[in-house]
């Protein structure tokens, strides 16, 4: 439990500390100097404006030619208007750190910052509602871990062998099959077959005690959480009321304080309500697996009660018989 415990804890850790994306107002690097050849793989940068073929590097774009410079193809003599755009790709070149939230680094849920913001938003009872989500997790996959195990380790068959070994009285065979078996049916009938001459039936009811005890460990634990994490998501919505409710008279802070309240009531309430939904499901499926398993051992003990009585009455009736022959056969000599 303490291995699992460490696990889920470790788990829920590393999911809210995880490594946030780079921030979205990073420095541009600086703009090429003029007439240095271009870097191999670099984009173009919109803001730097690029010379049209035929202009001398030097030149800025816009400027009339020199004299006696050679007039390039396709240019107009209209230079202010050819540099125009350049202040507009300059200005569409910046990111908005609106725009770098929801487009370039995806959204802000998938990040560590997101459940951490929450966590402090949903104000004090989110400690407790955090403890019991570990607690939860824990029992749930100790429980998966344990009935996935108790499935590889039914044997149906051998049980079957223990039976009609008992049919044909031989218990001496029907005891060591049922020897060393990790099946809980197994294990309740070899300890009723090993005290069958001192008490079968108590030896049957303290095995399948101990058998459905071993089944129905932890089920109180998740049963007091399904119950504890929507009446803690209960309390932060009305702990989260009472502190927007107190802000309401001062002007300033009233807006603030008030939605700051109403987001760490519906915080807290969301997360007891899912704690709750992720145990209820495992726990009725656990419990029904109990009821199961409980209606399992009572039939195999049954079982096996009525064939060891229909063995013994068998065997009084033949030695009856026995010890009732040579009385009769002596009277009719005599």
């Amino acid at each position: 439990m303490k291995t699992y415990l460490t696990l889920c804890f470790s788990l829920i850790v590393f999911a809210a500390f995880a490594q946030t994306p780079p921030p979205p107002n990073a420095p541009a690097s600086a703009p090429p100097q003029a007439g240095a050849p271009p870097q191999v793989g670099a984009q173009p940068n919109p803001a730097v404006p690029v010379p049209p073929p035929g202009m001398p590097p030097g030149q800025p774009v816009g400027a009339s030619p020199a004299p006696g410079a050679p007039a390039a193809a396709g240019m107009s003599p209209a230079g202010p208007a050819a540099a125009s755009p350049a202040p507009a790709a300059a200005a569409t070149a910046t990111v908005s750190p609106a725009g770098a939230e929801s487009g370039v680094w995806g959204p802000r849920v998938l990040t560590g910052n997101f459940l951490i913001d929450n966590f402090r938003k949903g104000g004090p009872v989110m400690w407790p509602i955090l403890l019991i989500s570990i607690v939860a997790l824990t029992v749930v996959i100790e429980r998966i871990i344990w009935w996935g195990g108790r499935w590889f380790r039914r044997d149906p068959k051998r049980i079957e062998k223990v039976f009609t070994a008992i049919e044909v009285s031989d218990v001496t065979e029907a005891s060591r099959l049922c020897r060393g078996s990790r099946d809980p049916v197994l294990r309740m009938m070899w300890n009723g077959l090993n005290h069958q001459h001192a008490s079968l039936q108590g030896a049957l009811q303290v095995a399948a005690g101990i058998e459905i005890k071993r089944a129905g460990r932890f089920l109180v634990v998740m049963d007091t959480l399904v119950t504890l994490a929507p009446l803690l998501g209960l309390l932060g919505t009305v702990t989260g009321l009472i502190r927007s409710f107190s802000f309401l008279g001062n002007e300033e802070l009233a807006v603030q304080a008030v939605t700051g309240g109403i987001a760490e009531a519906l915080i807290a309430t969301a997360c007891g309500l899912g704690i709750a939904i992720f145990s209820l499901i495992p726990f009725n499926f656990f419990t029904s697996r109990v009821s199961n398993l409980e209606f399992e051992l009572q039939t195999a003990a049954t079982n096996l009660e009525v064939m060891l009585e229909a063995q013994q009455r068998g065997e009084r009736e033949g030695v009856a018989i026995e010890s009732a022959t040579p009385s009769s056969a002596t009277r009719s000599s005599i």
